[in-house]
């Protein structure tokens, strides 16, 4: 990209940051976001991450429900009466976005009736390379992507397997696969515009030494921002120690040599609705009262 071109999206970056809750501080506490739950299925099995549909949890990964494409109109709607501040349309689940034509089909109905608001997409990479240019074409405009390592043999340890085009791949293989496929999407999504975001989950002992090179080689192919969340314990960590304060103070230190830390992530379902900063109004989007556990999962 030219620097001409870096500028423009240097810019674009903070116009959007500013009303985009999962992009910036300030804009966590000010604007609200929609995740419409759209998406069924994952294409990778991360070892802390469990998919369920429930009104409980309070994580990602989790849904009360799934929404089809066809009614993510009317959703939209519904929100924005009880939370004119919304900002943002995001899928980020239940499964991946890109695993499925849902999300991209729901993106392409709401932007069309909904110019005004941000589309932002979330997914764990497997398929970016491959759908970055349909993605930018139906109006996502922020995009998500989870990278929890870099190196095959520590991603081995957090991912156990990977599908891709209908065969399986496990053990280090698979996680090669994922990390040179999250490059290159990366790369091409960068290339086309879109504003990037990288999640990493943080497993003490795994990933926490190498976060730092995560931050650096994400930043040169072309991200803007990242977010590094804490596990949770469950799934294959279940009784994996999560990370404390000063352990999470050191790892964002070192990615903030490389790019901007975000620092208020919610942790939010994929039906979340409201702002982030001050409270969920997805029970009375979905016309139900839910109680909400504290764990979290994300592939």
């Amino acid at each position: 990209m030219s620097c001409l071109g870096s500028a423009k999206v240097d810019d674009r970056f903070a116009h959007i940051s500013t009303r985009h809750p999962c992009f910036s501080g300030e804009a966590n506490m000010a604007h609200g976001r929609l995740h419409l739950p759209v998406s069924p299925a994952c294409n990778i099995q991360c070892r802390f991450c469990k998919r369920t549909f429930n009104k409980a949890e309070q994580r990602p990964g989790v849904s009360a429900q799934l929404l089809k494409p066809q009614g993510a109109v009317e959703m939209v709607r519904k929100a924005l009466k009880l939370c004119p501040e919304i900002t943002v349309v995001g899928i980020a689940g239940p499964g991946d976005t890109l695993a499925t034509p849902h999300a991209l089909e729901t993106f392409r109905i709401v932007h069309k009736e909904f110019p005004d608001l941000i589309n932002c997409l979330s997914t764990n990479g497997l398929l970016l390379e491959r759908y970055a240019k349909d993605i930018h074409d139906v109006g996502v405009g922020t995009l998500t992507v989870t990278v929890n390592a870099l190196d095959p043999v520590i991603l081995d340890k957090i991912c156990s397997h990977v599908v891709l085009d209908g065969k399986k791949y496990t053990g280090v293989e698979g996680a090669a696969i994922l990390i040179e496929a999250q490059k290159r999407g990366i790369r091409k999504a960068a290339d086309l515009g879109l504003l990037i975001k990288i999640n990493i989950v943080f497993v003490p002992g795994v990933n926490g030494d190498h976060i730092g090179e995560i931050a650096r080689t994400v930043a040169e192919l072309g991200a803007g921002i990242i977010n590094i969340i804490p596990l949770i314990p469950q799934h294959e960590f279940t009784d994996w120690e999560e990370p404390d304060c000063v352990e999470l103070s050191k790892v964002r230190e070192a990615a903030e040599k490389h790019l901007p830390v975000f620092r208020h992530c919610q942790h939010c379902r994929a039906d979340a609705c409201g702002i982030p900063g001050k409270g969920d109004l997805s029970s009375l989007l979905y016309g139900e009262q839910r109680e909400f556990e504290q764990t979290f999962s994300h592939g």
